[in-house]
């Protein structure tokens, strides 16, 4: 078997259904498909048994361990000589594997990934969310763009390894966030060979809200200083970009509430015979307003103007701009929250599982 992919799942049925019917679609065929359901309350066995005849599918149930213990439960059963990992709520193009056999027959890799798109049926707010999570400007374009501020990690949404270099590594570790990057830090530490391929995209559905979306990144942010922790140096500039955007908005939020007490203290004095200063109070107040909400105009429009552009609508072009700032102070306030508790006090990083909604220590 060429390559064994690899799909843990929790509590989502109708997004496995959709992964497999893309999956039945791939023009290179030469592949196996492990299903790991963590733990789930509302399983998907009848979905994959549903594609038993039309692909080689294997189905495993395991307690709730997280998406990393369960990549490795299904690896552990897989005999490819590649695992790709993929995330649930991802759609894959017909020419998905054909692209990543291409890239192999070009090139060696122990590793490689491949960028996430929005699909057209995609609602405008996955759109914007898929946008605040790929774009230049929002995330550096670590996520797997042209452009980019950091060199390339595959993420575990749509990551390959070779069957080897796997069980050299042993999986992912035991980690409820983050465990994706970890896993590809060391590949890197073991001079392994990692590539980004352009063609092997994939869609993803990412969050369907702006609530979960922000509970999503603020874990990514906490990850961060516990993958410092982990790896003293893997920490790069881009890294702490979304901390000082989200202090920078905080402190341009204070200057505006600073401005508009001045402007509201001229014009109650205004209304006061003989007072002649107020409306030079009154114009420094507006002025203090004015400078700190230019910038974070200025921003809204480079980010709907550019997501606009990119997925031909303005609508989602508009909606980008919350999406993007839901992105960045989500991140940024993960990222100074576990800095502030794990590096200044010194305790056990916190953590937020989503789909519980219950908060839990590691």
């Amino acid at each position: 078997m060429r390559y064994s992919l690899i799909i843990p799942v929790y509590n989502r049925p109708d997004e496995v259904d959709e992964l497999l019917k893309s999956l039945c679609e791939q023009t290179f065929t030469d592949f196996d498909v492990h299903v790991v359901e963590d733990g789930s309350d509302i399983p998907c066995k009848e979905v994959c048994d549903s594609y038993s005849s039309r692909l080689n599918i294997h189905y495993y149930t395991k307690e709730n361990g997280g998406p990393g213990a369960a990549r490795n439960y299904g690896a552990e059963r897989a005999g490819g000589e590649y695992f790709i990992v993929l995330d649930s709520d991802v759609v894959l193009p017909p020419g998905y594997l054909a692209a990543i056999e291409q890239e192999l027959q070009e090139a060696a890799a122990d590793a490689f990934g491949g960028p996430d798109r929005s699909h057209p049926d995609f609602t405008p707010v996955q759109k914007a969310i898929s946008y605040a999570m790929t774009s230049f400007f929002t995330t550096g374009g670590i996520r797997g763009g042209k452009k980019k501020l950091d060199k390339f990690y595959p993420r575990s949404f749509n990551m390959g390894v070779s069957a080897s270099l796997w069980r050299q590594l042993g999986g992912f570790r035991a980690m409820r966030f983050g465990e994706d990057i970890d896993f590809s830090i060391r590949i890197f530490d073991v001079g392994a060979r990692c590539r980004l391929f352009p063609e092997a995209w994939v869609w993803h559905k990412r969050r369907t809200d702006f609530r979960k979306f922000f509970r999503q990144v603020r874990n990514s942010g906490i990850a961060r200083i516990n993958l410092h922790l982990l790896h003293p140096g893997s920490m790069k500039l881009v890294h702490m970009l979304p901390a000082v955007f989200t202090i920078g908005v905080a402190a341009l939020a204070a200057i505006c509430l600073t401005g508009l007490l001045f402007a509201c203290i001229g014009l109650v004095a205004s209304s006061q015979q003989g007072c002649n200063p107020a409306p030079v109070v009154v114009a420094f107040g507006l002025s203090l307003m004015a400078l700190s909400l230019s910038p974070l105009l200025l921003y809204s429009l480079l980010i709907c103007l550019d997501s606009t552009v990119q997925n031909k609508s303005l609508w989602v072009g508009l909606l980008s701009v919350p999406a993007s700032f839901v992105q960045l102070i989500g991140y940024g306030t993960g990222f100074l929250s576990a800095a502030w508790k794990r590096l200044v006090l010194r305790r056990e990083g916190e953590h937020f599982d989503f789909e519980s909604n219950q908060k839990f220590y590691k």
